[in-house]
């Protein structure tokens, strides 16, 4: 009869322990199946210039950053400052890939908060963003010289993740 009772205890317990297990860790640390993988290919039409595409194959022999945005994404607007101050460093060139989108709500979205982009590519459907495994946006990548991903940022870039993480792997990457 004692059995009975702790079947649920002890499933319960287990279960607690599982979530417990799972809140402590970071969402924007989700593992990415991509890292080391050659970035998707892709040609896809600008967002400024929709008679010309962008194409990964386009940047090979640089270390670049593709930055997953979108002008109804409120989490952009917040990386979008920082995004700028990038840009303006000349750090690293910025493509940017504007996720299921409108040309004609991307283009006032830059004139209004400034364009860090050396160029924006138009992902209207979203196949582009699948591919490289976009779990919503922001999300941003860091793409060597031979065409690899090395490193995912989920959400919004922070001061501390450009410091700490972004730049110094950057730099190794450029050396390399």
């Amino acid at each position: 009869m004692k059995i009975k009772f702790l079947i649920p205890l002890l499933a319960f317990l287990v279960l607690a322990v599982f979530l417990g297990i799972g809140l402590t860790h970071d969402p924007r640390k989700l593992p990415s199946t991509m890292i080391d993988k050659l970035a998707p290919a892709f040609r896809i039409a600008q967002v400024h210039a929709p008679d010309q595409t962008f194409s990964p194959a386009d940047m090979k022999g640089q270390v670049w950053m593709l930055n997953v945005w979108a002008s109804w994404c409120t989490a952009c607007r917040v990386e979008h400052p920082l995004l700028v101050e990038i840009a303006r460093s000349n750090a690293i060139p910025l493509v940017g890939l504007d996720y299921k989108d409108q040309r004609e709500d991307a283009v006032p979205f830059l004139q209004q908060h400034g364009n860090p982009y050396m160029l924006s590519a138009l992902d209207l459907d979203g196949r582009v963003g699948i591919d490289y495994g976009v779990y919503g946006v922001p999300e941003t990548f860091i793409i060597d010289k031979a065409g690899r991903i090395r490193h995912k940022q989920i959400g919004p870039i922070t001061p501390e993740a450009l410091q700490d993480e972004i730049l110094p792997l950057i730099a190794q990457l450029k050396k390399d």
